[in-house]
C-alpha cells in the first residue's frame, strides 16, 4: 500500500514560521511520499520560499512540488525554485520524479497547469492575440503533462498540478470564475494516457473529491478545503484509491 500525503495553497509568508513544522513530525511514519500542489508562497518571493524550506527541513520522505500562480507573482520564480531545490524538494514543470515505496515504483508527473474553463463554457484560441496566447499556453501545458505521464514506466502514476483538471472539485466556487481555476484540457491529458491519482489545489472554496471523465480519481488538496496540514491517500499496487489511510496532519 502506497501512502501519499498531499497539501496545496499553504501560502507561506514571512510570518508563517512554525505553523506547519509541528504537524509534520509524524509524517515519516504515515507517508511514503509528500506532494505540494502549488501556491506554496503568498507572493512568490525568495524569502517566503526560504521560510517554507526551513519549515520542511527534516522531512525525510521524498517531497515533490509544483508551483502555483502566487509563486509567480513577484517574478522571482527562478529563486523560489532554487531555494526549494536546495532544500531537497523536487519542483516539477513538465518533468517527472520516480520513487520506490513498499516494493512499488511511484511516478509523479507535474505541471502548474493554467485556466481556460471546461466543456461547454471554455475559451478558444480565436480572435485577439491575448486570447490566443491564453488558450495556447493551456494547450502547451496540457501537452507537457500528457507527455510526462506517458513517459513514466512505474507501477503507480500520479499527476500533480495546481490548477483543476475537472469542474467537480470546483463545486462551491462561483461559476463565473471556473475559467480561471482550471481547464478540461488538463483532464483530457490525464485520461489520454492514464493515471492512478490526480492531485491539485487552487480552488479554496471547492470540493475535495472528484473524478475525470475517464474515471480517474481527482483530489483537491487546497489547505482551505482539507482543513489540515495535509491529507493522506492510499494506493495499492493496482492503482486503487482507498479512503484516507491515517490521521491527517
Amino acid at each position: 500500500m502506497i501512502r501519499i500525503a498531499a497539501v496545496g495553497d499553504t501560502h507561506f509568508g514571512a510570518d508563517s514560521a512554525g505553523t506547519l513544522r509541528p504537524h509534520l513530525d509524524a509524517l515519516d511514519a504515515h507517508a511514503d511520499l509528500f506532494l505540494l500542489a502549488g501556491d506554496l508562497t503568498r507572493v512568490g518571493t525568495e524569502h517566503e520560499a526560504a521560510v517554507l524550506a526551513r519549515e520542511l527541513a527534516g522531512v525525510s520522505v521524498p517531497t515533490v512540488a509544483v508551483l502555483g500562480n502566487h509563486d509567480f507573482h513577484s517574478n522571482e520564480v527562478g529563486a523560489v525554485h532554487r531555494v526549494l531545490a536546495d532544500a531537497g524538494i523536487t519542483v516539477l514543470e513538465g518533468g517527472t520524479r520516480t520513487v520506490q515505496a513498499d516494493g512499488t515504483t511511484v511516478g509523479v508527473a507535474g505541471v502548474k497547469g493554467f485556466g481556460g474553463g471546461f466543456a461547454g463554457a471554455c475559451g478558444s484560441d480565436f480572435g485577439e492575440a491575448e486570447m490566443k496566447s491564453f488558450i495556447q499556453h493551456t494547450k502547451c501545458v496540457a501537452d507537457s503533462l500528457r507527455d510526462a505521464l506517458d513517459s513514466l514506466r512505474t507501477d503507480v502514476r500520479v499527476a500533480l498540478m495546481h490548477y483543476a483538471p475537472i469542474k467537480d472539485t470546483l463545486s462551491g466556487e462561483r461559476l463565473e470564475i471556473f475559467p480561471f481555476l482550471g481547464s478540461y484540457l488538463l483532464g483530457e491529458a490525464v485520461d489520454a494516457v492514464g493515471a492512478d491519482l490526480v492531485v491539485h489545489g487552487h480552488a479554496h472554496a471547492g470540493t475535495e473529491s472528484g473524478v475525470t471523465p475517464g474515471g480517474i480519481h481527482v483530489r483537491n488538496v487546497a489547505q482551505p478545503v482539507i482543513r489540515h496540514s495535509y491529507r493522506l491517500y492510499c494506493l495499492d499496487g493496482n492503482g486503487e484509491t482507498g479512503p484516507q489511510c491515517a490521521d491527517p496532519g
